[in-house]
């Protein structure tokens, strides 16, 4: 871990191990965290809320380091181990644990301390304002929407001024257009604060939507780190493909290298994709994966593009997913999931064993490692 780093970088080198009935588990996560939103990416049981825990006090290490704005918080070596509440890092969980008896505002102003009736006021109006919930500042959590429980709860923490904010899934339970007003708002609030934001989610939408950075945690350990199209596309690492919601895994071999154009023609079934170049052979077996929201439809043979993959094919079936529907296509045996919104499927005139073309970037083919 640097010794240099800027001061408002969270840093943390934590090392926790687990015996369990089921096994041992062993959390080694080491990382330097910028001002902005850095997402913590992994399946259920990687150790991403044992890393917020560790980070924020709620846990102690067996050994490492939190460093935050240049303080030494957490130092196995030295015994150094600060309490949860003079940390100043602002923790909002999954289960919002907002205080029943209490109304919204009063809820909100339970961490404020040492300040003028004034001042408190002002702040708990300005929050309010921020996450736009000053109209139902007198309900209790039982008379609020699950959109509006979860501004309560993020408003309750942010309205402290936090040094570093850890959120565990903060949205995972909402409709997409309740996530999507709230990710606006907790977007423009960090935006006009320069501190770090670790932030976990299963959701890739999230992840494109909220990040500068992302830290793919797999059983414990970090196996990537980088810009989201870092992390998530290119030559991904197995892993990473398997729970990240990367819904085409095709199986297949390598059959050319295109070095010139920065290609390979990769075979999978009675299918050629044009896939990016990497460190493969001829002949090589290769797995590819193919997010289904990149993946295009057409209902007439598309002219005129860049992407190198058109391929006829047939709708299997169409499934309602949330604001998205899910469609299956059949090429030639090989199928794909994409993508599409209820605007496109009626627009398009998509049903069952309509004829359409799908229609696939090469680079947003991602030919995973092991």
């Amino acid at each position: 871990m640097s010794e240099t780093a800027p001061s408002r970088s969270l840093q943390f080198d934590i090392k926790k191990h687990f015996a369990a009935n089921s096994g041992a588990f062993d959390l080694d996560a080491s990382a330097e965290l910028r001002p902005g939103i850095t997402i913590l990416f992994g399946q259920s049981g990687s150790g991403k809320s044992t890393l917020l825990r560790c980070i924020a006090g709620l846990l102690e290490p067996d050994s490492g380091r939190v460093v935050l704005s240049g303080e030494v918080l957490y130092d196995g070596a030295s015994k150094i181990n600060e309490v949860v509440s003079k940390r100043r890092i602002g923790m909002v969980f999954q289960s919002l644990a907002l205080f029943p008896h209490l109304a919204a505002n009063e809820n909100i102003a339970y961490g404020l301390s040492g300040l003028t009736p004034e001042s408190r006021r002002k702040k708990i109006d300005s929050i309010l304002d921020a996450f736009r919930i000053r109209d139902v500042r007198d309900r209790r959590p039982a008379q609020l929407s699950g959109g509006q429980q979860q501004r309560v709860a993020l408003a309750r923490t942010l309205v402290t001024e936090p040094r570093a904010l850890l959120l565990d899934e903060p949205l995972s339970a909402l409709d997409p257009g309740t996530k999507s007003h709230i990710m606006d708002d907790l977007r423009s609030w960090i935006a006009d604060r320069e501190i770090p934001v670790l932030y976990v989610t299963h959701s890739r939408e999230e992840v494109f939507a909220m990040a500068r950075q992302v830290i793919a945690l797999d059983n414990g350990r970090i196996v990537r780190q980088g810009t989201p199209r870092e992390v998530l596309g290119g030559a991904q690492h197995e892993a990473i493909a398997e729970w990240s919601a990367l819904e085409n895994v095709l199986e297949g071999q390598i059959t050319a290298l295109h070095e010139k154009e920065g290609t390979m023609t990769f075979r999978t079934g009675q299918l050629d994709l044009e896939v990016p170049l990497s460190r493969a052979q001829v002949g090589d077996a290769a797995r590819v994966g193919v997010g289904a929201h990149d993946i295009l439809l057409a209902i007439s043979p598309p002219q005129g593009l860049s992407a190198r993959n058109i391929i006829q094919g047939r709708i299997v079936s169409l499934k309602q997913r949330d604001a998205l529907v899910s469609v299956l296509v059949d090429c030639r045996g090989t199928e794909f999931e994409v993508h599409v919104t209820p605007a496109a499927v009626t627009s398009l005139w998509l049903a069952k064993d309509t004829r359409v073309w799908v229609v696939i970037k090469t680079h947003s083919c991602f030919l995973i490692r092991s």
